[in-house]
């Protein structure tokens, strides 16, 4: 339940606030983390961590 809180609070705080720019940013960074745990141990991992 806790998560839940904490992530209604934070959109809250970006509409309230009017930091529309942090949306896109936590998109990615939620995608390339979902990508680098996916594809941890396999053949794709080395082609991964090139991105960065």
């Amino acid at each position: 339940m806790r998560m839940i809180e904490f992530i209604k609070e934070f959109l809250g705080f970006i509409i309230n606030r009017k930091k529309f720019w942090l949306i896109p940013i936590l998109f990615f960074l939620f995608i390339f983390g979902g990508l680098i745990v996916l594809t941890q141990g396999t053949a794709i991992a080395p082609f991964i961590y090139t991105i960065f």
